[in-house]
């Protein structure tokens, strides 16, 4: 099923990173009704509001990426916040899509649903396989009552309601605030606050052993609108490269882009979060898709745009 350009489509969560890079990749692909809501003007935890704006709007396509997150000073301090909020955001607009009739919903979970011991590369069969990460357990949570939720309508009221679980993400709009941001954001502004200041030093969270996997937002975008064509399966779809890299490579990567020459200082007392998240991304070759944009060039862009929108001194 292709979706028509003139569809009325609804981008739940339009100014987070996801959000506006699902409306840049739509914007690109020639739709031409794009409906989105701030947070003034309708709280996407409120089912009441959600109701009344499904009703007037009747959207027949949602990318549901709304959410409230963070890296793991974030999800480690402000748990409560996490699940309350996510949970709540999921059932709303869930549920006002199967009220209204929505044709088809895209939900967006989160590579940390998956076991903090899975084995690697994870594979999507091994959701509820094992014990959560404990830093981002409230969080992960949330995301699987989400996924459940989709797969509960489909069984029970026949809606084609699908679910994409992202990996780690980063890319133009991200959250680069050392409080609540994930690692990569982070060491850019770590990297070039260091290097504004004179700073040879740069301190890093952890020991610099675990690995992560990283996907450029705006293909992750591409991702989310092709499983949106693609794929009507009750079946979770992970989104990635198939490829990652350890914290340590990471930060020499982006100390050579943002700040050359400078010293990289481990803190193993900070936690480390999950050993290693690389996920098996075969269902999604499978398909017909894979990702463009390599994590080098991605880096780089993602600086430019930084230096470009960082707050002024």
């Amino acid at each position: 099923m292709t979706v028509p350009h003139n569809a009325r489509i609804f981008v739940a969560g339009h100014r987070g990173l996801v959000g506006s890079a699902i409306v840049r990749r739509l914007a690109a692909g020639g739709a031409t009704q794009v409906l989105t809501a701030g947070r003034e003007a309708l709280d996407l935890r409120d089912q009441g509001a959600v109701d009344r704006w499904f009703d007037v709007h009747r959207p027949e396509y949602v990318y549901l990426v709304a959410g409230t997150v963070g890296g793991i000073l974030a999800n480690s301090t402000r748990p409560g916040e996490f699940i309350y909020d996510n949970l709540m955001i999921h059932a709303t607009v869930v549920e006002a899509a199967r009220r209204t009739g929505t044709t088809k919903l895209l939900y967006l979970g989160s590579s940390c649903i998956y076991p903090r011991l899975a084995t690697q590369p994870i594979t999507e069969d091994q959701l509820l396989a094992g014990p959560l990460e404990p830093t981002n357990e409230a969080y992960a949570i949330a995301k699987i009552a989400g996924i459940t939720l989709c797969r509960s309508y489909r069984e029970q009221y026949g809606c084609n309601f699908i679910s994409a679980m992202p990996t780690n993400l980063y890319g133009p709009g991200d959250n680069f605030d050392l409080d609540s941001s994930h690692v990569l954001p982070a060491l850019i502004r770590k990297f070039d606050d260091a290097a504004r200041a004179g700073r040879d030093v740069v301190e890093i969270w952890g020991s610099g052993t675990p690995r992560r996997e990283f996907l450029h937002v705006d293909d992750l975008a591409d991702a989310c609108v092709f499983l949106m064509d693609h794929h009507d399966g009750a079946e979770i779809v992970n989104v990635g490269t198939g490829t990652d890299i350890s914290i340590g490579d990471l930060a020499t990567l982006v100390g050579d882009i943002v700040h050359p020459g400078a010293t990289l200082r481990f803190d193993p007392t900070k936690p480390d979060g999950t050993p290693r998240k690389l996920l098996d991304v075969s269902r999604l070759h499978a398909l017909g898709w894979q990702h463009s944009i390599e994590l080098d060039d991605g880096v780089r862009s993602t600086y430019e745009w930084y230096r470009t929108h960082r707050p002024t001194d």
